[in-house]
């Protein structure tokens, strides 16, 4: 990333409480307002969680601009400061004269996207979202403000008809969240059906989708009924949407809008009544960028977005689901061991879970089934930001550098992110950072220095 915002963070992002409105997560609001370009003298301001700038619309910024990809880039209020972030987009965004990929923010800042400059405006005032009161849905369970948000939206859509997109990193809850609306829903007498778009062969996917009359393929031997008629009445989860195939896109797409389905091999059009969930870990705005996913299908299954937060950002949970998991295993189980420790609790805490609660769960299992206490497993240092090789290598000003200042800079960016990471998931404990790191202290404060970060509390 690039530099930390000046802005005070605890300014930025709080919660409070307010009469007759219970806990809101507060936003520091921001503006946009485009300086240069066919959309010159345009503004718009963050109205939700993030503000997405794009060409043409629904982006929150719309440009009529060539050189901007459908889905360009977007901005967010986090701790840290106000976070850009490219979402694959085929020509750039400049921060200033340098292509960034994912940065910070000030006021006064400009950013180039194809033929558009837009300055970044801080506005007073800020933008309220709601929290959950409770801190459980269905299995989902947290108190953490990120899972406090994620179970208020659930609960709001369950009770709608809106199609929800699920984002998340594999093992974060993404099938229990559907399950969880489901239940919650006016279809929960209805079936529940998950059809897993990455697990069954192309060539199988369409009659698993829409059903097949006998004879439509060698190896039909019975007419059978798609998932969408099977979920009818109920609800249908499309597990891992990004890996379906391009050529079934348009197909999907018009069952979601017109509502009903052709079995493969017949000439019936049947009527479905169906709530459709979709599912992915994959950022699809990339991948419709990139021209893997259909613009439309996206915006047809994204009425509601909502991602579930990876483990190691909501440590604020850990204790609870340890608790949750590990007597629910017990009570399967008939098993009765000592419940974990607080000792134990502060070790895994320390584990960067690539596996998310699924690993937890495992980890959790593991030790009651073998009653040998919690089985902790190797503190795992947390991995350099997403494509942080790639996308220094690919920077336009990286690449005309001679190769020593141009592997320095790539060096640069990346202890720097490293550091910043290390140190956000130790508290700002110094002494802590250099352990999980398994770095010496005395180097780790020389980095803080060489890259002008604040020394926190040791």
């Amino acid at each position: 990333m690039a530099r930390p915002s000046k802005s005070s963070p605890s300014s930025l992002t709080r919660v409070e409480e307010r009469p007759g409105k219970g806990a809101q997560l507060a936003l520091q609001r921001f503006a946009l307002r485009v300086l240069k370009g066919a959309n010159r003298g345009a503004r718009a301001s963050l109205e939700s969680e993030r503000l997405r700038i794009g060409r043409g619309r629904p982006n929150d910024l719309p440009l009529e601009d060539d050189l901007a990809s459908r889905m360009h880039a977007e901005l967010s209020v986090t701790p840290e400061g106000f976070r850009l972030l490219d979402l694959g987009s085929r020509n750039g965004t400049f921060l200033g004269t340098h292509r960034v990929f994912d940065a910070f923010v000030e006021r006064g800042d400009r950013i180039r996207i194809g033929d558009t400059t837009i300055a970044f405006e801080s506005v007073e005032g800020d933008l309220l979202l709601p929290l959950s009161a409770g801190t459980e849905f269905g299995r989902l369970v947290g108190r953490s403000v990120a899972m406090r948000r994620v179970i208020d939206v659930l609960e709001r859509a369950a009770h709608t008809e809106a199609t929800v997109l699920l984002h998340g990193e594999t093992g974060t809850g993404k099938e229990e969240a559907a399950r969880a609306i489901h239940r919650a829903s006016p279809r929960a007498r209805g079936p529940f059906e998950v059809l897993d778009c990455g697990s069954i062969p192309a060539t199988l996917l369409a009659a698993e989708l829409f059903g097949h009359e006998r004879g439509a393929f060698t190896g039909a031997v019975e007419t059978r009924r798609g998932a969408f008629e099977r979920a009818s009445g109920g609800t249908l989860l499309l597990d891992e949407i990004g890996e379906l195939a391009l050529d079934l896109q348009p197909q999907l797409l018009r069952v979601l809008e017109r509502r009903e389905v052709q079995r493969l091999g017949g000439g019936e059009v049947i009527p479905v009544d169906v709530r459709v969930l979709a599912a992915t870990n994959r950022d699809l705005r990339r991948d419709v960028n990139a021209g893997r996913f259909r613009a439309d299908l996206y915006f047809r299954l994204a009425v509601v977005e909502v991602t579930l937060p990876p483990l190691r950002e909501r440590q604020a949970d850990l204790q609870l689901l340890v608790t949750r998991i590990f007597d629910e295993v017990c009570e399967r189980a008939g098993a009765h061991p000592p419940p974990p420790t607080s000792g134990e609790i502060e070790r895994l805490s320390r584990h960067y879970w690539p596996g998310n609660v699924r690993e937890l769960r495992n980890v959790v299992e593991r030790s009651v089934l073998v009653g040998a206490g919690l089985d902790v497993p190797d503190v795992v240092a947390p991995p350099p930001p997403e494509h942080l090789a790639s996308r220094a290598a690919i920077d336009a000003r990286a690449a005309l550098l001679p190769f020593r200042e141009a592997k320095a800079e790539v060096v640069d960016r990346f202890e720097r992110a490293y550091v910043e990471e290390l140190l956000r998931r130790s508290d700002g404990n110094v002494s802590k950072a250099a352990r999980e790191a398994r770095m010496d202290r005395t180097h780790l404060i020389e980095l803080l220095k060489k890259h002008g970060l604040s020394r926190p509390a040791v």
